[in-house]
């Protein structure tokens, strides 16, 4: 049986990104106090709704190599947080280069991974570490549908997945070496309302809720491991609470889909007779999560249903364009 939770002080980096306001949600709604880090104030008043109050909003860039202004040392040194969430990163893969990783992915990604960590270690009471890395540390599998786990050999299929892989490196040496509690979830690709439309689903939802035809997609035989954000959000708060520092996890469905089998369910939702063209149509495979490691560790498992991820992204996609389209007139 588990131990009943304690509430945490937070500290979320990246907390105005997609992931950073849903992990905000859901550990306030723990009871954890929350605190977060942002490169710049957020542009959107609606944002504000899914954030602390204002006093716990810092403004970092981590890619400033000067390191993190007094104000927020500071205030850190006064917050005390339990725990650290570093989601902060480029974490739009074509962003990060094509095949080497640009001077600001690199700068976001690794050094300002090894900013934190230096900031982590200078607190007094040192904070457990969990951070987001990513499948894409792992090749594109050849030989159709592969599973992986945390004993998988690493091979990144891109820059970005080697920006994520070297920031992990950083962070394990910091827990051999200066006993840094960390904590390495390696989130497999994972979706839901709020995501920017550069990603699979809400692009698709977005052309939907405009009113595009056709709507044009890659291709509809990607055989993926595709996760909601609230469920791997509660995976990161069971780490934090259950993992093991020094170990890593694998956050993930464990399902092989296909992306025909994620467009359908949006496709009924929204319009069956709109026309579709594939731009890139032909199989594809990403490498599929085993989350015994995680499950067994935290009891945790995927709970939210694929047709309520999708139907969550389209109607958020639907209010999107209403909103806006009520603020022109």
């Amino acid at each position: 049986m588990w131990e009943q939770r304690m509430a945490e002080r937070a500290l979320i980096t990246g907390i105005t990104g997609f992931v950073g306001r849903h992990l905000c949600q859901y550990l306030t709604c723990q009871g954890d106090e929350v605190a977060g880090i942002a490169n710049t104030w957020p542009e959107s008043s609606a944002l504000w709704g899914q954030l602390p109050e204002s006093r716990n909003l810092l403004i970092w860039d981590l890619a400033n190599s000067s390191g993190p202004p007094r104000d927020v040392v500071d205030f850190l040194v006064t917050f005390r947080p339990t725990v650290i969430y570093h989601l902060a990163a480029i974490s739009v893969p074509e962003m990060c280069g094509n095949s080497e990783p640009t001077d600001l992915a690199w700068a976001v990604n690794v050094e300002g991974t090894r900013r934190l960590v230096e900031l982590a270690l200078c607190l007094s009471e040192v904070p457990r570490v969990i951070f987001a890395s990513t499948s894409h540390v792992y090749c594109v599998p050849q030989d159709g549908i592969t599973f992986v786990d945390e004993t998988y050999p690493v091979q990144p299929r891109n820059p970005y997945g080697q920006t994520k892989l070297a920031a992990e490196e950083i962070l394990l040496e910091a827990y051999h070496s200066q006993k840094l509690p960390v904590i390495i979830a390696r989130a497999f690709p994972h979706t839901g309302p709020g995501q920017s439309e550069k990603m699979m689903l809400p692009a698709w939802a977005a052309q939907f809720a405009r009113g595009d035809s056709p709507v044009k997609i890659h291709t509809l035989q990607a055989v993926i491991d595709l996760c909601d954000v609230r469920d791997v959000v509660r995976a990161y708060r069971l780490l934090a609470e259950r993992g093991q520092p020094g170990e890593i996890y694998l956050v993930g469905s464990g399902v092989p889909r296909t992306s025909g089998e994620v467009f359908r369910i949006l496709q009924g939702l929204a319009d069956p007779a709109r026309p579709v063209i594939e731009i890139r149509p032909g199989l594809k495979y990403d490498p599929i999560a085993r989350i015994d490691k995680l499950a067994q560790t935290t009891g945790w498992k995927p709970e939210t249903p694929l047709e309520i991820t999708v139907n969550d992204t389209y109607q958020w996609w639907l209010t999107h364009y209403k909103r806006n389209s009520s603020v022109k007139h």
